[in-house]
């Protein structure tokens, strides 16, 4: 039937049945109201019970109400698998030689102090504690690198800058072998800080003195280090990493530009690859330490142009800085510490006082004010501010040097596996180089190490040019 055919019916008819409809209408319209309102309140007092409230309000439900349980209180993890996630943390920092912190760890938790599992690893670690013999700081060698030569192909196609590759670049093949050998023969990884630092004695004033670093019977300690962590412009191209970056884990990583321009991230340097052995083999670090990284700033830090000298030809010079200062305190918070090598890579021991000054002085305002404080300078060319005595107030650099909150000092000395010096107010120590001139002409000044004959990249040019 069409609407015209209903509106030509009989009139009294119509209205008869227009009443009915609208009745039946109103009582349609009065149910859905009722309906909606009560689920109106229903999902109301749902969400009242189901999501989470703001802090300020009360959240305890009336007296005798049920609540339905919370996202946070559905997903808390089994009393049990609790237990071995914290078992798992203990032993996280014992495998490091932290056995305080590991029974600390699981004597704070109440909740399974008294568990089996909990009373025997303390007392594994209290056996394993007391089996650790105190380590000789004057005994600690300290290796360093530089950057890490990932394509060799690049870095020795015989142009003008292979010569200087060859003899102060370490090959990523090379660098992992060290590392193996040396954990191998029972090496540790330690923090210059735990080799000395300073502390205040009986009559309130400040001196150095020598750190208790404890380890099993047969473990040996060393500091490494690695110097010009920049990427310089003038790498670009010959096989090294571009810069390093935050990785999606937050661990430090780097980027290196491929053959057809397009950037990977990757182990490409020093730090991602040293981070991933010590993941392998957790108890290469004692404490968590890893190594110094040594900053020059005339080309800028860490593969940023953060240099005042970028500031008009780097459009991207404060999100430079702003990048490299997040990079910095990303190592940091992973336990690296970072360090001066000047400015502008400059012989320290023999430039005039007043370039000696300037040089320090950039190098705070460029590189400092990125990275924070630091007391560590590793001196370049290995050249130090004085001779073997120790210094003294009357050594105008080194007066300089302290006033700028420095007290740790590296050079270059690889004639023996170890030197340090203790001064009241200073640590002093020696630096061997682990590069191509150093294995190619000295080997056997590295056996403590490791056998050069089974770590010497083929691919490595040689003779190696002299120095």
């Amino acid at each position: 039937m069409s609407l015209h055919d209903f509106r030509d019916r009989n009139p009294g008819e119509s209205r008869s049945r227009g009443l009915h409809i609208a009745a039946i209408t109103l009582i349609g319209i009065l149910i859905v109201a009722v309906l909606v309102f009560c689920g109106i309140t229903f999902n109301k007092n749902f969400k009242d019970k189901a999501l989470p409230v703001d802090s300020s309000v009360s959240q305890n439900p009336p007296e005798n109400e049920t609540t339905l349980p919370t996202t946070e209180e559905e997903t808390t993890a089994d009393p049990k698998e609790a237990l071995n996630a914290l078992l798992a943390q203990a032993e996280a920092l014992a495998v490091q030689y932290d056995y305080d912190g590991a029974m600390e760890l699981l004597k704070a938790d109440s909740a399974y102090a008294a568990e089996e599992e909990v009373l025997s690893a303390i007392s594994s670690y209290e056996a394993a504690k007391s089996a650790l013999v105190r380590v000789n700081p004057q005994e600690v060698t300290h290796v360093f690198f530089h950057s890490l030569v990932m394509d060799t192909s690049k870095a020795f196609d015989g142009d003008a800058k292979e010569a200087g590759y060859n003899q102060v670049m370490t090959t990523k093949s090379e660098f992992l072998k060290i590392m193996k050998s040396m954990y191998d023969k029972g090496y540790v990884l330690v923090k210059i800080h735990d080799l000395a630092y300073e502390t205040t004695d009986e009559n309130g004033n400040s001196k150095f003195v020598y750190g208790d670093i404890m380890l099993p019977e047969g473990k040996k300690a060393f500091v490494l280090s690695q110097d010009d962590v920049c990427f310089y412009e003038y790498m670009k191209g010959d096989g090294f990493a571009t810069r390093m970056i935050i990785g999606e884990d937050g661990y430090p990583t780097c980027e290196m530009e491929m053959e057809d321009g397009s950037i990977s991230v990757g182990d490409y340097d020093l730090v991602p690859i040293l981070e991933n052995f010590i993941k392998e083999h957790p108890d290469f670090s004692y404490k968590g330490a890893r190594g110094i990284l040594a900053f020059t700033g005339y080309n800028g830090i860490l593969g940023y142009r953060t240099d005042e000298s970028y500031k008009d030809t780097n459009p991207n010079y404060e999100a430079d800085r702003e990048m490299a200062a997040k990079v910095a305190q990303a190592l940091k918070d992973h336990g690296w510490e970072l360090a001066s090598h000047s400015w502008g890579h400059r012989n320290l021991g023999q430039i005039p006082m007043e370039h000696f000054k300037t040089d320090s002085d950039k190098w705070e305002r460029n590189v400092e004010s990125l990275i924070g404080p630091t007391d560590i300078i590793l001196f370049p060319f290995g050249s130090d501010i004085g001779n073997w005595t120790p210094y003294a107030g009357d050594n105008p650099r080194f007066a300089y040097l302290k006033s700028l909150g420095f007290r740790y000092y590296c050079n270059v000395d690889a004639s023996k596996s170890a030197w340090v010096q203790l001064g009241s107010d200073y640590f002093r120590q020696g630096r061997r180089n682990l590069d191509g001139y150093r294995m190619y002409y000295y080997p056997d000044s590295l056996k403590d190490l490791f056998d050069v004959s089974e770590v010497f990249d083929p691919a490595r040019p040689t003779p190696v040019p002299p120095m």
